[in-house]
């Protein structure tokens, strides 16, 4: 079976999404990825990964109800879909499998 893979900043926004539950747009995807790494991204960036992701078929949007606070414009509501949590539990059974792989003494940084 062929697999779509996810990269760095794509996995980072589909599990913004998914923690977000229901409540993820650009906006708040990016204020919290900056909250919670540190990472400076830019509205664009996301933007462009929210588009990515849901042509890959890993989330789905809908448009929310308008606002006072965006002067009467929708916002584009973000959720994770099943294919987009299959790939979220696939990475990250991969990515532990590789650390459970490390020999411990490779990250023993007491030597330096």
């Amino acid at each position: 079976m062929r697999r779509t893979y996810l990269g760095e900043f794509e996995e980072l926004v589909l599990l913004m999404i998914a923690i977000l539950d229901g409540q993820a747009y650009g906006v708040t995807v990016s204020q919290e990825i900056e909250q919670h790494t540190g990472r400076v991204v830019t509205f664009g960036a996301v933007h462009n990964t929210l588009i990515r992701l849901e042509e890959k078929g890993f989330v789905t949007s809908e448009l929310g109800g308008a606002t006072a606070e965006r002067g009467g414009r929708r916002k584009r509501l973000f959720k994770v879909t099943a294919l987009g949590k299959s790939a979220l539990t696939d990475i990250r059974q991969l990515r532990n499998n590789l650390w459970k792989l490390m020999p411990d003494a490779t990250l023993n940084l007491s030597g330096i």
